[in-house]
């Protein structure tokens, strides 16, 4: 067998052990004037502490949040952030997969994320990393435009 042979099967394996996260983000933009958010729950979401991550997310860029329960949400919301997320086995459950959409009274999105494990992680190790470490920088993402507080 030829040495080019090796180089793309090495290439190959490395490529499957490593796995590639994709993130693809619509930043919610500040001058929009929302500071409150409210946060429809999914029961069909069963990822360990996501909801709360979410929470603590905005929080932490200085956007206030409720959960809300069924489909109407309070009048008083300024915005509706809906989320999904899937979780994958591999020894253990890990997540694979979570979309937030945040969108006016009006239906209109204002902002949009994704994350996403391509091939499911492969054999990487980082699958199993936490919750809070694969979205808190998706959410940072999304809300760029809205500083961390305390800087």
């Amino acid at each position: 067998m030829s040495l080019s042979f090796f180089k793309f099967f090495a290439v190959g394996v490395l490529v499957f052990l490593v796995g590639c996260t994709s993130v693809n983000v619509r930043p919610f933009k500040s001058d929009s004037g929302i500071r409150h958010v409210c946060i429809k729950e999914n029961p069909k979401v069963t990822v360990p502490r996501f909801l709360t991550v979410i929470e603590d997310g905005f929080e932490e860029h200085g956007l206030t949040t409720e959960i809300f329960h069924g489909y109407k949400a309070p009048e008083h919301c300024q915005a509706v952030l809906t989320y999904t997320a899937l979780r994958s086995w591999d020894v253990a459950t890990y997540l694979s997969h979570a979309e937030l959409r945040l969108r006016d009274p009006k239906g209109k999105t204002l902002g949009y994320a994704e994350y996403h494990l391509n091939g499911k992680g492969g054999l990487s190790l980082m699958k199993w990393a936490g919750v809070k470490s694969k979205m808190e920088p998706v959410i940072d993402e999304l809300l760029s435009d809205f500083p961390v507080a305390g800087n």
